[in-house]
């Protein structure tokens, strides 16, 4: 247990410090919200980074209650701690990493619902209780939402904990099959 824990521990910090290190480079570099490179690909795909605050959530849903999206946040980590270490889902290593990314994004989201980067809003004296996003994709005529790379180890680590999922499911099901008695 304790290698799962160091390795739990290893990629939740990886992630969480790209997510922070990319926030932060990238609004030193375009200096504050609502600031933008332009489109770097610009075809039926575009990107550019254009960065923004986000008061909610997901694709920018609900507005203003950062704080109590924070403490989902905190809910969630302390679950997560508990289902690999005391119930021993670490045993999974599959489990463990999709379950670090979760935790690394989820940190780093957290970070910012927080207000501990320091942004103000325009004309605001108060630090933005927001999470400050970054990377802007267009296809075709699908504007997507602006994101962070805590977006993107949330996606991914849920991606993957569907797929333990499904393969733990046809695991049990095939030792169900295979301790069944024949009926002959």
């Amino acid at each position: 247990m304790r290698n799962r824990i160091g390795l739990y521990a290893a990629i939740t910090i990886a992630c969480l410090g790209i997510d922070l290190g990319s926030k932060t480079f990238v609004f030193s570099k375009l200096g504050g919200p609502y600031q933008g490179t332009g489109w770097l690909i610009d075809g039926w795909m575009k990107f550019e980074l254009f960065t923004s605050l986000n008061h909610g959530a997901l694709w920018g849903m609900g507005q203003g209650f950062s704080l109590w999206f924070a403490a989902v946040s905190l809910f969630a980590i302390a679950g997560i701690l508990y289902w690999l270490f005391i119930r021993n889902a670490c045993q999974s290593l599959l489990l463990t990493c999709c379950l670090a990314m979760i935790s690394g994004g989820t940190l780093g989201n957290l970070y910012d619902r927080l207000g501990l980067h320091g942004i103000r809003e325009r004309g605001s004296e108060r630090t933005a209780l927001a999470v400050r996003d970054f990377l802007h994709f267009v296809f075709g005529p699908l504007d997507w939402a602006i994101f962070n790379a805590a977006d993107c180890f949330l996606v991914v680590g849920a991606a993957l904990l569907f797929l333990h999922s499904v393969q733990e499911e046809r695991q049990l099901a095939a030792a169900r099959n295979t301790s069944t008695p024949d009926p002959q």
